[in-house]
C-alpha cells in the first residue's frame, strides 16, 4: 500500500515540474514580458474616422470608370491616413448636401469636399487650421456674354449653385440684403451639367471658384468674369466643441504640414486639379 501511495506521489511531482518546465519555456518565447507591461508586439488602438465625401465632383471625389473612389481629396486623405498610424479613415459617399447634416448627427466625423471656410459655418462647425488649398469665387457665364460682371448685374437673373456650397452662401447673404434679387435655381447633388445649362440659356450664371471652371466647362463654353467675390482656404470640417475631433484636428494639421514640406501635396493639386492650388493662404 506505501509503495503504491509512493508511486502516486512520485507521479504527480513529475507532472508539477513538467508543467513548471512548459511554463518557463513559453515565458521565455513571449519574451518574458514583466507583468502589467505590453507586449512588443502587442496592436495599438487604432481609431476608425469615417470621413464624408461626395461622388459627383470631377477631379475632386468621384468615382472613376472602374468604378473606384477618386480624385484629389480622397487621395490626399489617403497620404495624410499614412501619416497618422493611430487613424484609419474610411470613406462614406452621400449627396454633397447631406454631408453637413450627416456630421451633426455623428454618422461621420469628417466633411471632405474642398470644403470653403466662411462666418456661416464656423457658427455650427469646427475646422482644421492647416489648409490643402485656397482659392477665389468669381461669377462664370457664358462666353458671349459681356453684360454681367458684377452680383448687382445678376438681379433678376437665375444663377445655378449647388445647396449649402459656399458659392449658394455668397447669393443668400447677397439677397437678404437686395430684396432677394437674384433667382437661385440650387443644382441636385448629382448632377454635371452646369456649362450645358449656362450655354444653352436655363440659367443664366454660376459661381465658380478659379480651378473648377475647366472641370465644369471641359469644351470652352464659359468664362470667368468680374472682381474675385471671395477668396478662402480650404479645410475639413469637424464636430464643433467635440475633444475628439480638436485631437483628430491636431493631427491632420501636423499631417498636411509635412505633405507641403515634402511636395506631396503640390503634387497632388496639380495632378488632380491642374495647378498647384495649396501655397497661398488667407489666415
Amino acid at each position: 500500500m506505501k509503495k503504491s501511495i509512493s508511486i502516486v506521489i512520485a507521479s504527480l511531482l513529475t507532472l508539477a515540474i513538467a508543467g513548471c518546465g512548459n511554463s518557463s519555456t513559453n515565458s521565455s518565447q513571449n519574451g518574458n514580458v514583466a507583468e502589467g507591461a505590453t507586449p512588443a508586439n502587442a496592436s495599438a488602438k487604432v481609431t476608425k474616422i469615417i470621413v464624408g465625401t461626395g461622388t459627383a465632383f470631377p477631379k475632386v471625389c468621384f468615382i472613376d470608370e472602374n468604378g473606384k473612389l477618386t480624385g484629389f481629396d480622397v487621395e490626399l486623405l489617403k497620404e495624410i491616413d499614412k501619416q497618422l498610424p493611430d487613424y484609419e479613415f474610411e470613406f462614406q459617399t452621400m449627396d454633397f448636401s447631406n454631408l453637413l447634416l450627416s456630421l451633426e448627427t455623428k454618422k461621420i466625423d469628417l466633411v471632405a469636399h474642398v470644403m470653403e471656410k466662411n462666418p456661416e459655418r464656423e457658427l455650427k462647425y469646427s475646422f482644421n487650421k492647416e489648409a490643402y488649398a485656397h482659392w477665389r469665387n468669381r461669377i462664370v457665364v457664358a462666353k458671349d456674354n459681356d453684360s454681367i460682371l458684377s452680383l448687382d448685374d445678376l438681379k433678376g437673373k437665375k444663377v445655378l449653385v449647388g445647396a449649402t456650397s459656399a458659392q449658394a452662401q455668397i447669393l443668400e447673404n447677397y439677397n437678404k440684403e437686395n430684396d432677394n434679387a437674384i433667382n437661385i435655381v440650387y443644382q441636385s447633388g448629382t448632377a454635371n451639367d452646369t456649362a450645358a445649362q449656362i450655354s444653352t440659356g436655363r440659367v443664366d450664371a454660376t459661381l465658380a471658384a478659379d480651378f473648377v471652371l475647366p472641370i465644369i466647362d471641359p469644351k470652352s463654353q464659359l468664362k470667368a468674369t468680374g472682381d474675385e467675390l471671395s477668396s478662402a482656404d480650404i479645410l475639413y470640417v469637424l464636430r464643433k466643441d467635440d475633444a475628439d475631433s480638436e485631437k483628430l484636428s491636431v493631427a491632420i494639421d501636423s499631417a498636411i504640414s509635412e505633405l507641403k514640406k515634402n511636395g506631396t501635396l503640390g503634387k497632388l493639386s496639380t495632378e488632380w486639379l491642374g495647378a498647384d492650388v495649396t501655397a497661398e493662404s488667407v489666415q
